[in-house]
């Protein structure tokens, strides 16, 4: 039930006295011409109201949440007590900034630390997502090409098994996209590589690993191939927890990064935000970054870089993320963050294990963080598809894998199981898909109907998206 079908008139949740200050009302013409259409509910009601919103919702702490290159896992609670400081929490982005020298040194520590992770000279923090430093790190390549004269880079190269943003980023840039295939082993097609990348390459997106979970064996020499013809190299470090401590993508050959504090550096997703996509370069990029890099001399200060591509977002990002990030970095020092690599990778390599006599992968007998099943051939056998796999997991507790991407791999789960998962958790989400796959061959139509136990049932994707219900209508 809506909370406006549970309003009921004249109630009300308001205990303060009534107002002592006398009442300055705007000129009639600029006033509302209709109140406003706020649900009457008393207190109790509506703590109750979002409580059941509560329950009705999968979050990391309701159950096993294996959502492939999301990293939906464990979030500690001390990176929420820091982010919760009043020193943090009670600041203004237009104060002095002789009074936010905390605030400063924690963008400083934070720039210093995930610079030495990525292997890049500079950071900032003011990409608010993923996508938003996507598109940032392409903007820094533009800046660079146009500084040099080098109009003729209109192309970005981008491997079929990218995100889906990557290449509408590539466009929003101003770019062509060009896709490359995959090879037999879902890595990147060296010699197609070569075949695409001329002088009008402005440079290319990958991810490392990729999104099959696979770790590009040549990637030294997919960077070479670009920087021979000119172009420039972007990461995209949306999830870096296969190799953080372990393996730089400045070290591969990339010229510029992007991360999500709220993915690999444990800040939640609530609500969809808020998030943070920090964008790292090499030195010959730094001149062109957004925002404020935060300098150190006597004291923390605050210089924009001389040729900045200007403001990505208002002020400086979203701050309280940088320190939830800083905490959680601070926390498992530099011998936790490979340990937690190594967890992410040993996860999901149990479960690719386990469930290769009924799915099996998609490519390769081991993976890194995430790995990707086909269900073709049960779908074939048995009608069952992945998306009936993927609701028959709800029934059990389990939040579905991301499913149908890569779009390279048919009837595709993409399973990230994350580090802080334990065994036990692993063997109990392994026994879940074994029971599953013995309901697709014993009673296909009971999987069909699934889910049967949330809130909300199967639904008819086809009419909700074509005839959405997205507001409440009022009776006048």
């Amino acid at each position: 039930m809506l909370i406006f079908e549970k309003s009921r008139p004249g109630r009300g949740c308001s205990m303060l006295p009534k107002c002592d200050v006398e009442e300055i009302m705007l000129p009639q013409a600029d006033q509302r011409q209709k109140a406003l259409h706020l649900p009457e509910i008393a207190e109790g009601d509506l703590s109750r109201h979002y409580s059941e919103l509560a329950r009705k919702s999968h979050g990391v702490n309701d159950g096993f949440y294996p959502l492939g290159s999301c990293t939906m896992k464990y979030n500690p609670k001390i990176n929420e007590a820091a982010a919760a400081l009043p020193g943090f929490t009670e600041i203004h982005p237009l104060q002095p900034e002789h009074t936010v020298q905390g605030c400063l040194e924690v963008l400083h520590k934070a720039e210093k630390y995930l610079c030495a992770i990525t292997g890049m000279d500079r950071m900032v923090f003011q990409p608010a997502a993923g996508a938003h430093g996507e598109f940032t790190g392409l903007l820094l390549i533009r800046a660079y090409h146009e500084s040099r004269g080098d109009t003729r880079r209109t192309k970005i190269l981008v491997p079929d098994s990218a995100h889906g943003t990557n290449p509408a980023s590539a466009v929003m840039a101003g770019y062509k996209m060009v896709s490359v295939p995959s090879d037999e082993d879902g890595c990147v097609d060296l010699e197609k590589l070569k075949e695409a990348a001329d002088e009008e390459t402005a440079g290319i997106m990958l991810t490392n690993p990729n999104t099959l979970g696979i770790f590009e064996k040549h990637i030294l020499e997919i960077t070479e191939v670009i920087h021979g013809c000119g172009g420039l190299c972007y990461y995209d470090g949306a999830n870096l927890n296969a190799v953080m401590g372990t393996v730089r993508p400045g070290d591969m050959g990339f010229d510029v990064v992007h991360l999500n504090l709220h993915k690999t550096f444990s800040t939640p997703h609530g609500g969809g935000g808020p998030g943070s996509g920090p964008v790292g370069c090499k030195e010959l990029l730094a001149e062109f970054l957004p925002s404020v890099l935060v300098e150190q001399g006597d004291h923390y200060y605050m210089k924009k870089p001389e040729h900045s591509i200007g403001e990505m977002k208002s002020f400086y990002g979203n701050f309280l993320v940088v320190v939830r990030a800083l905490s959680y970095l601070m926390t498992l020092g530099k011998e936790g963050i490979p340990e937690a690599s190594r967890n992410a990778v040993l996860n999901a390599n149990y479960m690719m294990h386990g469930l290769k006599d009924i799915f099996p992968a998609a490519y390769g007998k081991s993976c890194m963080h995430e790995f990707v099943v086909s269900l073709s051939e049960l779908k074939k056998k048995t009608g069952i598809s992945a998306l009936d796999i993927a609701k028959g997991l709800l029934d059990n507790g389990i939040h579905p894998p991301t499913m149908y991407f890569p779009l390279i791999v048919d009837e595709a789960l993409m399973v990230e199981p994350t580090e802080t998962e334990s065994r036990e958790t692993l063997d109990e989400a392994l026994e879940v898909f074994h029971s599953l796959y013995r309901q697709a061959l014993e009673d296909p139509d009971s999987l069909h109907q699934a889910p049967v136990t949330t809130p909300v049932t199967r639904l008819d994707e086809v009419e909700a998206a074509r005839h959405p219900v997205l507001r409440w209508h009022f009776e006048e």
